[in-house]
């Protein structure tokens, strides 16, 4: 086992850190604070070639492996969860879909130019009564001549007023459950698309989250992700990609919130010593620090097995739930940390409390990727191969461990 990270690897992990530290600390607080999403940042990264950092060359990315999409990930999200959001959704849910059920077609009319960055990709999974119960949704596509009509509403999709590009789920066979579903690419162009974004959240603030609604929208059958009535299947594997780059940005809230809580411990002095002395203070530290360890290792595992293009499902719902449960816990401890003043926008830990919550929700609930681990360890669940998989990493060679 290597736990070094390569040179490439550094060298990108630098890159996004002072991109971050220039472009996104300095004026996230007042966005956050207006609401406001900031398109410019994706137009940034794409010229920084991070849009499509582990798709292939050959598909308009930079062919790097799985890994350094979650060190993009934990750096993008120490400036805020918002900007890794949008890469969550735009590459790991939407482009990496694309890389493992696309035909060649597909690949080259929307993911070559996602990959680029010049195209927006997002995610259309969930609907006002149909979260965690996926077979639940009520969206519909029924196939007309050479082309489906679909009708529906998704809702809290990132990027919904941003994206070019749609991944839309809906029901082809209402009597199947969730074997009935089916995916389907649909442009923002197309007549009937219409989006609306959430406003009075919580957290993440600074993200663009809203309502899809689909009235009457015809979608060519070359538009059609994978057969139909695979559309479970290939949303779960798409989950395995976006939990993977969940886990990875709460890595780095755990990160920054550990840094402000050290800088604020060296500052702030009671009893006459600075409060990094006091032992139940140490004690919030040491949890940040060896979560923060943990859940780096657990989210390179994962990447470790997607780069031998192996099943990841079990690894991935592992590193999500733990790493998200200790964002959220590294933030609650940061804000403590700060005491009243974490109670203020003067300081970034009430924001990043704010913004820790979401993850332990989305892409599965902590309730659900518990009952998953229970399983697996019971044995009452088991992964079997699927039709398509993701390619392993380097491209076009066969990975040996």
């Amino acid at each position: 086992m290597n736990f070094e990270l390569t040179e490439e690897q550094r060298s990108v992990q630098k890159v996004v850190r002072k991109f971050v530290d220039k472009e996104i600390i300095p004026y996230i607080r007042e966005w956050d604070k207006n609401g406001e999403f900031q398109p410019s940042i994706l137009k940034r990264l794409a010229d920084l070639q991070l849009m499509g950092v582990c798709i292939p060359e050959e598909y308009g990315g930079v062919g790097m492996d799985y890994n350094t999409l979650a060190i993009v990930c934990d750096e993008l999200e120490r400036g805020d969860t918002a900007y890794r959001t949008a890469v969550s959704v735009h590459t790991g849910l939407n482009s990496m879909t694309l890389l493992q059920w696309g035909t060649e077609e597909q690949k080259q009319k929307y993911l070559v130019p996602q990959a680029q960055g010049r195209k927006i990709g997002a995610f259309g999974l969930t609907e006002p009564n149909a979260g965690s119960d996926v077979a639940a949704m009520n969206s519909t596509a029924v196939r007309n001549g050479d082309h489906y009509i679909l009708n529906g509403a998704k809702t809290w999709i990132s990027l919904c007023d941003i994206a070019d590009h749609f991944l839309i789920f809906a029901k082809t066979d209402s009597s199947m459950g969730h074997q009935g579903i089916t995916p389907f690419i649909v442009e923002r162009t197309f007549e009937g698309v219409e989006t609306k974004a959430i406003k009075g959240k919580l957290g993440i603030r600074a993200g663009n989250t809203g309502e899809v609604i689909l009235n009457d929208v015809k979608v060519p059958i070359s538009n059609r992700l994978g057969e139909e009535g695979e559309g479970f299947k290939i949303a779960m594997s798409a989950l395995d990609n976006g939990r993977f780059t969940v886990a990875a940005g709460a890595c780095g809230l755990i990160n920054a919130s550990l840094e402000a809580s050290l800088k604020y411990c060296h500052e702030r002095k009671t009893f006459g010593k600075e409060i990094g002395k006091h032992q139940l203070v140490q004690q919030m530290i040491a949890k940040m620090s060896s979560n923060l360890e943990i859940s780096r290792l657990l989210v390179y595992k994962a990447g470790w097995l997607k780069n031998g293009g192996e099943r990841n499902t079990r690894e991935t719902s592992l590193a999500k739930w733990f790493a998200c449960d200790a964002a959220f816990d590294a933030a609650n401890d940061a804000v403590q940390i700060h005491g009243a003043y974490g109670y203020s926008d003067e300081y970034p830990v009430e924001r990043y409390l704010r913004n820790s919550k979401a993850p332990v929700i989305y892409e599965g609930t902590r309730e659900i990727h518990t009952i998953m681990q229970g399983e697996y360890a019971l044995g009452y669940r088991n992964d079997k191969p699927l039709r398509q998989k993701l390619p392993a990493w380097p491209f076009g060679e066969v990975s040996v461990h």
